[in-house]
């Protein structure tokens, strides 16, 4: 059930994201169970995985569920807003819960509400105390909650190894 917060089901989805971070043809097999994993847990309708890229102060998609509405793209800059203060800056977990919270941090607010999302959470990947990048989940409105970031947190954190390789920061495949 998503949203589940009894930690079997939490603790088969990480279990899952970590095997498969052993698997070949990396980051693909991780970014999947990522998102398995995160909709058995936390559940989404929409996710995405952004990937900072702090040598040209921008972010790119890296992954997505949904490519026709969100495809993996190229890169953008990074604007200074408060939520780029909070979550790529502070590290902090950012949850919208309302179509106003949509409408007031993200400025593609009407391509989200019209997939049904009127819901974010937005988990920072962080290592030695940089934001490598994040996972996005969204739903619909009031999904998520303090709970709901606890049970996404170890997620973010199986997401790091392959953050580190993809900025060319550790050996990857």
């Amino acid at each position: 059930m998503a949203g589940d917060t009894g930690s079997g089901e939490a603790w088969a989805a990480w279990s899952a994201a970590a095997r498969a971070m052993a698997e070949p043809g990396q980051p693909a097999p991780l970014f999947a169970a990522l998102d398995h994993g995160l909709r058995r847990t936390v559940g989404h309708k929409l996710f995405t995985i952004l990937l900072l890229r702090p040598d040209t102060n921008e972010s790119e998609r890296i992954y997505t569920n949904m490519p026709d509405a969100y495809p993996v793209s190229g890169r953008k800059p990074r604007r200074e807003t408060p939520w780029t203060a909070r979550v790529f800056d502070r590290g902090e977990v950012f949850i919208g819960y309302t179509a106003d919270d949509i409408r007031a941090h993200f400025p593609d607010h009407e391509l989200i509400l019209s997939l049904g999302c009127a819901a974010i959470m937005n988990l920072p990947v962080r290592y030695a105390g940089e934001t490598l990048g994040t996972l996005n989940v969204l739903h619909e409105a009031d999904w998520y909650d303090e709970p709901k970031a606890a049970l996404g947190r170890p997620f973010a954190a199986l997401a790091v190894p392959a953050f580190l390789a993809l900025r060319g920061q550790i050996d990857g495949p």
